[in-house]
């Protein structure tokens, strides 16, 4: 699936003038879990649009080294507006110390994966709950312009209708998800009762630069990508016809931009952030086999097919279109865009 003429510049149009917004006034900003894959994106973004940008991280799941490429990326003037706070998000002296003065927080610390949750459930409720609660508390004490926090497509649980629609949730299968629901209520909650301005952001399958490839809970674009660029075996969860909303770094990048500066009929809503396909695990691996070829990296082994994966919904698609109306988003990049976009830097980071 791709985009057409029209879609493809109206997105680059809509992107380019929010850029240009941000250049023509900077402000303070709070990226949690900055060292991370999506966080260190949007500290990117921020820095190239001459944002003053403060970053939170206790590097349980984040980098050192994904800082220190956004610092080669946006090179050392811009650098210099940026200020890390090492810490977590559990600490409430350290959410109170990371917002103050900020006048948008991007939420993105968590600790994800369903199969994290399934086996270590306090945890991921302490840092998922505990933590989002304390940045909200903090945000609210900061008085800040809006909360955008990463919710999760997780959310939509047993619920079997397609594609998914932001009011229509099921019961969730794993406790990543509830926790994932209880921020949204959270920050419903916060503001009803204080009046704290907020966005959540159900995320679909993001992928994209800097996405971790190593460990039990790691994603499987990376994943997959590692085992062919070093000639391992990949395996496929199920039968390969499970399918999912993949969507590249750079769309989740604008509909974060978006809902910050969001007017106030945008605010205080949950939306999907996605691209609004479906690529089946099949679909997605003869994808990756094209891409790498495109570089000159061939993968002729044929995957193995093992266990369906505990927690798995079996199909995942988003409908994308309130925060089509409310915020502006036009996603500009499907799976075979972003692939084609991120490989390089896969292959580079990755061997």
């Amino acid at each position: 699936m791709t985009l057409n003429a029209n879609q493809s510049a109206g997105a680059g149009t809509a992107l380019s003038e929010l850029m240009q917004a941000l250049r023509a006034r900077p402000r303070r900003w709070l990226v949690t879990g900055c060292a991370g894959f999506i966080g260190s994106n949007l500290l990117e973004a921020l820095l190239a649009a001459g944002q003053e940008v403060v970053g939170l991280d206790n590097f349980a799941t984040g980098h050192r080294h994904n800082l220190d490429e956004v610092q080669r990326n946006v090179g050392a003037e811009a650098w210099a507006r940026f200020r890390f706070i090492e810490g977590d998000i559990r600490d409430m002296n350290v959410c109170h110390e990371a917002a103050q003065g900020v006048d948008y927080v991007l939420h993105q610390a968590a600790l994800g994966s369903v199969p994290r949750s399934l086996e270590d459930p306090i945890t991921t409720n302490d840092v998922n709950i505990g933590g989002f609660l304390k940045m909200l508390v903090a945000a609210r004490d900061a008085k800040v312009r809006s909360f955008v926090y990463a919710a999760s497509s997780s959310t939509y649980g047993d619920h079997p209708g397609l594609p998914k629609v932001e009011d229509r949730i099921g019961r969730p299968l794993s406790p990543y998800a509830v926790t994932k629901y209880v921020d949204e209520l959270y920050a419903d909650v916060f503001t009803r009762a204080y009046g704290v301005p907020s966005v959540g952001l159900r995320y679909f399958n993001v992928f994209g630069r800097r996405q971790d490839p190593n460990g039990a809970y790691a994603a499987v674009i990376p994943r997959w990508i590692a085992a062919m660029i070093q000639g391992k075996e990949v395996v496929i969860n199920g039968d390969g016809e499970t399918s999912r909303d993949f969507c590249y770094i750079e769309n989740v990048v604008q509909a974060n931009l978006l809902a910050a500066l969001a007017s106030e009929d945008g605010l205080n809503q949950v939306y999907n952030v996605a691209y609004g396909g479906r690529t089946t695990l099949n679909e997605l691996f003869s994808f990756l086999v094209s891409a790498l070829g495109d570089l000159g990296i061939e993968y002729e082994l044929s995957p193995r097919y093992g266990d369906f994966r505990a927690g798995d919904v079996r199909h995942s698609q988003a409908d994308i279109g309130k925060a089509a109306a409310l915020l502006g988003y036009a996603p500009q990049h499907d799976i075979q865009a972003g692939l084609k976009e991120a490989m390089p830097w896969y292959v580079q980071f990755l061997r």
